[in-house]
């Protein structure tokens, strides 16, 4: 299929610039049930098949307690392709509600921090190398403007990262992906795409949401923004910026 050759030319050409997964790798996939996270399982496998180097992959979905989330489909098709899978059960959602009360917009950032430390620690328990994200070109960009935005800083999403504990190393393989690529992808594997069930998730008031809006806008007017956003994440000029500590 040639969906499928153009993603996994995209992320292998991401795995060897950043140098993602060497021999010997176990890669835990987080995989959330949505429709990133399944084509990075997928499209990774493939390339895994005809890979230079040996490594293999576990799949790892976690179950954040929010109400409705329903892991059985996922759990299904894992099984029935033959994947080594893992499912989590958390308290995430109590976690959340215990410190906040009601879940409202704005606890997302929180709620990544809790998958983040369950993640780090399951990558430990399982004897994972790395843990693979299924973030796309469109969330690094998102993340970019957002960073911009709302906190002042010019920071994204970055293709591989070696967590603060400086034991876990995070990849990023989907990230000259796009999040139309992936949703093609997800819609034409038939592969079970299910929501996290948060209260808030999807929510058209979410600041993602704004700048996701703001961006097809300025796509859809001037097409090749969003590849210049990403080009720009790694063609950075200190010089011309206004950090003092380049100075």
């Amino acid at each position: 299929m040639g969906l499928t050759r153009n993603i996994t030319r995209k992320m292998g050409r991401a795995i060897g610039e950043y140098d993602m997964v060497a021999e010997g790798d176990r890669v835990m996939v987080a995989l959330s049930g949505g429709k990133d996270s399944w084509t990075l399982l997928y499209a990774l496998d493939a390339l895994r098949r005809k890979a230079p180097v040996n490594f293999s992959i576990v799949a790892v979905t976690i179950n954040p307690g929010f109400p409705g989330f329903r892991s059985d489909s996922v759990e299904e098709k894992l099984k029935a392709d033959g994947f080594s899978y893992h499912i989590e059960s958390s308290n995430i959602y109590g976690v959340i509600r215990e410190k906040f009360g009601p879940v409202e917009e704005g606890y997302c950032s929180f709620c990544a921090r809790l998958r983040r430390g369950v993640l780090y620690r399951l990558a430990s328990e399982l004897g994972c190398t790395k843990i693979a994200l299924g973030h796309h070109r469109d969330d690094l960009i998102e993340t970019l403007l957002m960073s911009a935005f709302y906190n002042g800083e010019l920071r994204s999403m970055p293709p591989k990262l070696l967590a603060d504990d400086g034991e876990h190393v995070v990849i990023r393989p989907l990230c000259y992906v796009t999040e139309d690529e992936t949703r093609a992808f997800a819609s034409a594997m038939g592969l079970p795409v299910i929501n996290c069930g948060c209260p808030v998730c999807g929510g058209s008031a979410m600041k993602r949401h704004k700048v996701k809006a703001l961006l097809n806008k300025l796509e859809a007017e001037d097409p090749g923004i969003k590849d210049n956003l990403l080009a720009a994440l790694g063609n950075l000029k200190p010089r011309f910026l206004m950090d003092k500590r380049f100075y």
